[in-house]
């Protein structure tokens, strides 16, 4: 049916995880970064913040994929070619994930703050008054607590994510959706290998939308016990 091509389609599908895993990784570092920016007191901080969300969700994603990938290559070219380093290729691999990283970095800013703002201010300015520092209140008091808030949006900004990861196909990264081309191209059948690439995205996130759904309730727990 799959004329020998399924191990390489599954094989593309490995290298997609491997996209939105390092994506996500780098999306919640700006993520947290951005939220924490966004809550400062500095202004300074809030307006750079505030700017990076803004302009990133305001640009589609491919535009800003082909604009990292072709714009950094030449950027560093120039400057590897000032100082006489010789070419450099830059990766599809990082500048992929990078991308995909930053972009859905804005999105999770806004995950994160709301999250933040959802921990009731008193337990901050307890964290505060029992000298514990800016970073120790962030790690022991935010960050456990912001998890249960904000699973719902980082559920729905993971699943956005990870069909995003079929861009990074534009600039030639090997992944489920370019094997998927290739593999139409060579049997002239579009509709079994892209509706087979379908169906392995829905079954990715399925299986995310159960374990962040188990993940929900888990933290949710004491929270119901609580209310009911």
């Amino acid at each position: 049916m799959f004329h020998g091509y399924l191990p390489m389609i599954l094989d593309g599908l490995r290298v997609t995880l491997s996209v939105a895993a390092v994506s996500l990784a780098v999306a919640c570092v700006f993520g947290m970064m951005g939220a924490l920016a966004k809550l400062s007191a500095s202004p300074v901080l809030r307006a750079i913040a505030g700017t990076y969300t803004t302009v990133v969700r305001s640009l589609p994603d491919l535009l800003l994929m082909l604009v990292v990938f072709y714009g950094g290559q030449i950027l560093l070219n120039r400057v590897a070619e000032a100082q006489d380093w010789g070419y450099i290729d830059v990766n599809a691999f990082a500048a992929g994930t990078l991308t995909l990283g930053f972009v859905f970095g804005a999105y999770l800013t806004e995950t994160f703050r709301g999250a933040i703002l959802a921990i009731p201010r008193g337990q901050i300015e307890a964290g505060q008054a029992c000298g514990l520092s800016g970073g120790q209140v962030v790690r022991h008091i935010l960050v456990p607590q912001m998890i249960r808030h904000a699973i719902p949006g980082f559920t729905n900004n993971w699943l956005v994510m990870l069909k995003a990861t079929a861009l990074v196909s534009v600039i030639g990264l090997d992944d489920m959706v370019h094997r998927a081309g290739l593999a139409s191209a060579a049997t002239r059948a579009p509709f079994t290998f892209y509706a087979l690439t379908g169906a392995l995205y829905l079954a990715v996130t399925t299986v995310s939308i159960l374990a962040l759904s188990a993940l929900e309730r888990r933290f949710s727990r004491g929270v119901r016990r609580e209310q009911a």
